[in-house]
């Protein structure tokens, strides 16, 4: 079945329309009319399987079928990621909703190709937002990672919230693997981390000075291993390591 999302402040089980972009690709793309099923979530967990009452182009009108709730993943993923050059900070955030991120802050580093002014920037969330909402809609994640405002990396350290564990990949020598930096954490603490920050850089990684930020902020350095990966890549890497270590 299709899915489709409806936002929080709009989620009434038991009173369910789809309107604006939503109910013009269900009615003018789908070409879905009353008596079909589809799947409605909100993004924190909620789905419902209903039926079309009545559809047009602008409002779909829905009968429930059947709810649930889809628990919170055991640990909480942030993904720090400096935005690379082109369109490649697309690609990460539509992986990262896919593998399991819960937040993605796009971060202006030194080395950052790309400069946007506040305008510019509130664009660019709203785009990686949805995208992020149509690649939830496609994977079947029912918790919308949300995607914060670009912020230089000092920025963000001002209003980010403590984690259990922060880390940054890194090229410089001194990082450690990430097996072993776990394997601490779990020795010192009886368990797995709750919460995590992953920072990722730019093409030619985050600078010494940005680097030591970090760190003063209580991230550690890990390596990705002996070779130099790409940025999507490292992103993709390191969400995938984390997702299979720490969300199940």
């Amino acid at each position: 079945m299709h899915r489709f999302y409806l936002s929080p402040q709009d989620w009434n089980p038991d009173a369910l329309t789809l309107t604006g972009t939503e109910a013009h690709h269900g009615r003018n793309v789908l070409r879905l009319e009353a008596g079909d099923k589809i799947v409605v979530f909100d993004g924190r967990g909620h789905e419902v399987t209903a039926e079309i009452i009545s559809a047009d182009s602008s409002e779909i009108r829905l009968r429930k079928l059947h709810e649930a709730k889809t628990p919170l993943l055991r640990c909480q993923i942030t993904l720090g990621q400096a935005i690379p050059k082109g369109k490649n900070m697309d690609l990460i955030v539509q992986k990262a909703v896919e593998i399991g991120a819960a937040e993605i802050a796009p971060i202006l580093s030194d080395r950052t190709v790309v400069r946007l002014d506040e305008e510019s920037a509130a664009s660019k969330q709203s785009k990686w937002q949805t995208i992020a909402i149509e690649a939830a809609k496609q994977c079947g994640q029912n918790w919308l990672p949300r995607v914060q405002l670009p912020q230089t990396m000092a920025q963000f350290f001002q209003q980010s919230r403590r984690f259990d564990l922060q880390l940054i990949g890194s090229l410089q020598s001194g990082a450690v693997h990430l097996k072993k930096i776990l394997a601490e954490y779990s020795a010192e603490h009886g368990d797995r981390p709750a919460s995590v920050l992953m920072l990722v850089g730019p093409e030619g990684d985050f600078t010494p000075a940005e680097l030591s930020l970090a760190r003063s902020h209580g991230c550690r350095p890990i390596t990705l291993g002996p070779v130099v990966l790409r940025v999507e890549t490292a992103s993709i890497y390191c969400l995938s390591v984390l997702s299979y270590e720490l969300l199940v």
